[in-house]
């Protein structure tokens, strides 16, 4: 999970993540069409996982992501580039905006890892979740348009787009919940008594909504906010960035997840809860539901309302079981950045917050 990945400015690149840069240019010049050196490397502030480079030459800039240099690899399909590329690739020219992707190398000779380039886009990622300095109005935009690219997101008919082997099909919240359970057990560094609790009642909750085998869909895996980049002076996503844990899974998922906004504070994340929507022009949490069931169709607010803990629980108990994988990696010293401290300490708050909305459940 790639916290603070976005363009929020480049360095030097550091030794740790420094490649041959001209074995990169002789490649691309033969495999790249358009590409035109010499070639300069810069690097994206920030990324807890896979390192994202900026490519400069005289005509175009481009970004390339790659795996870790040494992956710390707590999971079989972290870091999975070739997955990022597929799905990006698969949805351009959808109401999905993504970057165009130019091309995947798999052969690790050339600069030691897989690693993709894609279109430099130029836009704006928000950060703060109250969109400060905006008017009323221009939030509320901005939210209409977060809704209506999840939508579109989840009514893509994604076989038509190549996209039909993307995932597993079938028992998508059993299998994500055993797969963040074997990801927290495997990095607890102090015990979380609401992981344990949450570990045992999850599976045992599952709405029939939850377990609805027609309902799938591409799901983001990490859909907020910041993993969205908007054009410079209008609210309109350019780019839907960060797909490195999408899957065909269940939309629901998706928009549980992404709706853990309304419910976490500021201090514990990228939160607005606690301030006075209605004043900044920023819907509330049921009306951005019903909005979303209005585009979708595929379930009733009221429906939806009646499952709703169970969904808020499961998204604050994988975000709590990655941020404990950061915790773990910051004990091991492999974290990549300064930020995953602070992520990991979040881990224990996050799933006492997970238990409280299972408990109304």
């Amino acid at each position: 999970m790639s916290h603070f990945d976005h363009f929020v400015g480049t360095r030097p690149v550091a030794d740790r993540h420094a490649f041959d840069v001209g074995a990169l240019t002789a490649w691309l010049t033969q495999n790249m069409q358009g590409f035109c050196g010499p070639l300069a490397v810069e690097m994206f502030k920030g990324g807890q996982s896979n390192p994202t480079y900026k490519l400069i030459t005289p005509g175009a800039s481009y970004v390339l992501r790659a795996k870790p240099a040494a992956a710390a690899q707590l999971l079989p399909s972290a870091h999975a580039i070739e997955r990022e590329f597929t799905v990006m690739r698969g949805l351009h020219g959808t109401d999905v905006a993504v970057p165009r992707m130019h091309v995947l190398c798999e052969d690790e000779s050339v600069i030691g890892r897989t690693f993709y380039v894609m279109e430099c886009m130029q836009g704006r990622v928000l950060w703060d979740q109250s969109l400060p300095g905006m008017a009323p109005a221009q939030r509320s935009a901005i939210y209409d348009e977060m809704n209506r690219v999840l939508a579109a997101l989840h009514t893509v008919k994604f076989a038509d787009r190549g996209l039909a082997s993307y995932g597993k099909p079938g028992n998508y919240f059993a299998r994500q919940i055993g797969r963040w359970s074997k990801q927290y057990l495997a990095s607890i560094t102090q015990p979380i008594e609401e992981m344990d609790r949450l570990m045992q009642w999850l599976p045992a909750h599952m709405p029939a909504s939850a377990r609805d085998e027609n309902q799938v869909s591409i799901v983001h895996g990490d859909f907020r906010l910041d993993n969205l980049m908007f054009h410079p002076g209008e609210p309109r996503i350019i780019a839907v960035l960060d797909w490195e844990l999408s899957t065909l899974g269940h939309p629901l998922a998706d928009l549980g997840y992404h709706c853990m906004a309304w419910h976490v504070p500021p201090a514990l994340g990228r939160g607005i809860a606690g301030q006075d929507l209605a004043a900044l022009g920023i819907p509330s949490e049921n009306d951005y539901i019903q909005r979303y069931c209005e585009r979708t169709k595929m379930a009733t607010p009221e429906a939806l309302r009646a499952d709703w803990n169970f969904y808020l629980a499961y998204g604050m108990f994988r975000v709590a079981a990655i941020l404990q994988g950061i915790a773990k990696r910051v004990e091991a010293g492999t974290a990549s950045s300064a930020q995953a401290k602070a992520s990991g300490e979040g881990a224990r708050p996050m799933a006492q917050l997970a238990w409280s909305f299972a408990q109304h459940g």
